[in-house]
């Protein structure tokens, strides 16, 4: 099955904000967070996320979080 353009977009918008919800959930927020406008615009495959540009702090905030969630129960 082919995706069409518009449900391609979609798919990449929903899977941009089920991160930006999950991220927020263990406080990383990401800024730039958002649909690689280059990659939307082909036609092969689906458009990559684009995770964008984070200072320092939220690199760390996010380095933390893995970090915890990679330990063994």
């Amino acid at each position: 099955m082919v995706l069409t353009a518009k449900e391609r977009m979609q798919a990449a918008e929903e899977a941009v904000r089920q991160l930006r919800e999950s991220l927020a959930g263990v406080g990383v927020t990401l800024p730039s967070l958002d649909v690689d406008g280059v990659s939307a615009a082909g036609t092969y495959g689906l458009p990559l996320i684009d995770l964008g540009r984070c200072n320092v702090t939220t690199a760390l905030r996010l380095a933390v979080v893995l970090h915890e969630r990679a330990r063994p129960a």
